[in-house]
C-alpha cells in the first residue's frame, strides 16, 4: 500500500510535511514539497533557502543548482529560492561553513537520517508555533 506523495509525510519537527516552494516548483517530485520515497535515492528533503554562496560551494561540488537546464524544465536557482537539496549535499556546504537557511516545516524528517537535527536546526529561518522544539532547555522559554 503506497501513500501519494506527502500524504503521512512528518517534517523535522513533528508535524506534517508543509511545501518548500513553488516559484521554481521544487522537491524530487516537483510537487512543491521535500517528499521523498524509494525512487529518490538522493534524499532531497531538505527545504533550503539558497545563497550565493551555497550556490557556489554546490557548483564546486559538482551540483550546479544555478545553471538553467530547459531540458529537464529546470530555471535555475537564484538567491532566495526555495529547493529541496539532496541531504548529503546541504551537510557538505555545512561542514564547510556555507550552509543554506533550512525551513524546518518544509524540512522532511527523512534528512534525521544523514543531517543531525541540531546542524537543521542551528541554520533554521523559519520559527515554529512551538518554540520549544527549538530550545533544549523548554523551562527557558519567557511567560
Amino acid at each position: 500500500m503506497t501513500e501519494p506523495a506527502v500524504a503521512g509525510e512528518r517534517n523535522v519537527l513533528g508535524g506534517p510535511l508543509q511545501p518548500c516552494g513553488t516559484d521554481p516548483v521544487t522537491g524530487f517530485f516537483r510537487d512543491g514539497h521535500c517528499s521523498t520515497g524509494p525512487e529518490d535515492r538522493g534524499s532531497h528533503t531538505v527545504c533550503t533557502v539558497v545563497s550565493a554562496e551555497f550556490l557556489a560551494v554546490q557548483r564546486q561540488l559538482g551540483n550546479d543548482l544555478s545553471t538553467p537546464r530547459p531540458e529537464y524544465g529546470f530555471p535555475g536557482l537564484a538567491p532566495g529560492d526555495r529547493w529541496c537539496v539532496v541531504a548529503v549535499r546541504w551537510l557538505q556546504a555545512f561542514e564547510a561553513g556555507v550552509p543554506a537557511g533550512v525551513v524546518l516545516a518544509a524540512t522532511n524528517a527523512r534528512a534525521l537520517e544523514i543531517v543531525p537535527l541540531e546542524a537543521l536546526r542551528s541554520q533554521a529561518v523559519d520559527v515554529p508555533d512551538d518554540l520549544a522544539g527549538l530550545d533544549d532547555d523548554p523551562t527557558s522559554s519567557a511567560g
